[in-house]
């Protein structure tokens, strides 16, 4: 019966090449993306987790009902794991703490075991990924360490898949292909089988600062001075791995982390494309080889994984600006997102002040807007307005009603004002302004907000 898969594993490989337009409106040439996301697993590592398992298991190095253990990013032990979900291993994945909280989340939702390293250590540290992941393999009867970095495995299914692909949807077109360099799978048998095809073929590699890749590739020298913590998750290294093959790479291109990320939210915002962090990087550096390219050159870019697994970091705003990622000014709409508490209290003005006094402490206030009966807001009251009604005349004054006392009401601003403007509001008789969202929620932002926010 036609029309349909036996598993899963049969849906890996022939992912679309889609034209980008807008992000790439100043580069002369035509720019592709072979989007990899539509894999099972969402990532181009899907393609060469199922051929390491498959080499293992023809080797007789993967037993029926064996452990595989893997040092991965998390996009290669999502691979695995639908691997071994197919065919029946257990898994059990090291990956570092600069990794995204969905990609962990995502590993354990498919029953594999992970293991949390520390990055910022060399790789023959023992708490490293890498060290823990070889150690495991030592001490886990019946288990096999797939080991990406130097399994030829992993080049191997890119030559036999990936760069088929992209010579055969641009019927031999292609004069530059351009990816995010990690373990090197990608770029090295995609980049073999290409030059095969034609020898003209410009391979180039995306490599974050912080990554040993470019300088060793033009010198020949591994320079440990390289080597610093970086953001920009799956590409780049601190060792050299077997599968990069650095005779086949004609260039590499560094993009700083915040390019990267950048990058990575433009391509959602102007091609519609949910993208990962390596493939924001990878687009960056088109844009920065634009002047290398011609009108009649057809570039492909390779985007690694789906932007789902990044949601709580490039595309999330409060992430980006702690990085200084985010250079637009923060606004009404973004305090009001990131505040704890988002209740609006009020009094009615025909309340008493002793009311409010006792209302004010039971919440903790220093101040509160107050409408009249039909929830109109008329006017407010601060804790020293109270205070001083009080402290005049304690008996007499406590049943005044608060129509008596207040003040005029806290002003209203846009959601739309920058924070900055908002803090001209504030002075000695102004503690806080009002705003409401598109919902016609009322909201109540305060010196205490506004210094929460800058903090």
């Amino acid at each position: 019966m036609a029309g349909y898969y036996n598993n899963i594993l049969e849906t890996i490989g022939n992912t679309p090449l889609v034209k980008l337009n807008k992000i790439v409106k100043e580069v002369p040439a035509t720019v592709l993306a072979k989007v990899e996301t539509t894999n099972p697993g969402n990532s181009v590592k899907d393609r060469m987790a199922l051929k390491m398992v498959e080499d293992a298991e023809k080797a007789g190095l993967l037993q029926p009902g064996g452990t595989i253990i893997e040092c991965t990013s998390g996009n290669t032990g999502m691979g695995i794991a639908i691997a071994a979900v197919v065919k029946g291993y257990k898994c059990i994945f090291t990956t570092t703490d600069k990794q995204s909280k969905e990609k962990v989340d995502i590993l354990r939702a498919v029953g594999a075991e992970v293991i949390v390293c520390p990055t910022n250590v060399g790789p023959e540290d023992p708490r490293s990924y890498y060290s823990v992941a070889e150690r495991l393999s030592k001490e886990i009867p019946n288990s096999f360490w797939c080991n990406q970095y130097d399994n030829l495995s992993n080049r191997l299914a890119h030559y036999e898949s990936t760069g088929p692909e992209i010579w055969e949807q641009t019927e031999g077109k292609i004069t530059h292909f351009v990816v995010g360099v990690g373990t090197g799978g990608t770029i090295s048998g995609v980049g073999r089988y290409l030059k095969e095809q034609n020898p003209n073929i410009k391979i180039w590699g995306i490599d974050p600062y912080g990554s040993v890749f470019k300088k060793y590739h033009e010198t020949g020298e591994f320079d440990e001075k390289e080597i610093y913590p970086y953001v920009t998750e799956g590409i780049g290294e601190d060792i050299l791995p077997k599968n990069v093959d650095f005779d086949i790479i004609d260039h590499f291109e560094k993009v700083t982390d915040k390019d990267a990320a950048i990058g990575t939210r433009e391509l959602a915002r102007q091609e519609g494309i949910m993208v990962g962090n390596s493939a924001g990087s990878a687009i960056m550096g088109v844009k920065q080889l634009a002047s290398e390219l011609k009108e009649d050159d057809l570039v492909v870019v390779l985007f690694h994984d789906h932007g789902s697994r990044y949601v709580g970091k490039m595309f999330n705003d409060e992430w980006m600006r702690e990085r200084g990622f985010l250079e637009d000014e923060l606004k009404v709409k973004d305090l009001i997102a990131k505040k704890d508490n988002s209740d609006f209290f009020t009094l009615k003005s025909s309340q008493t002040v002793k009311e409010a006094l006792q209302f004010m402490k039971e919440h903790d206030l220093s101040q509160l807007p107050l409408v009249d009966e039909a929830g109109k807001i008329v006017g407010a009251i601060t804790e020293t307005l109270v205070l001083s009604c009080l402290l005049e005349n304690p008996m007499s004054n406590s049943e005044r009603p608060l129509s008596e006392i207040m003040c005029a009401p806290f002003p209203l601003v846009d959601l739309e004002l920058s924070v900055k403007k908002v803090g001209g509001y504030f002075n000695h008789k102004t503690p806080a302004v009002i705003a409401i969202d598109k919902a016609g929620t009322p909201h109540i932002i305060t010196k205490y907000d506004m210094i929460q926010t800058i903090g």
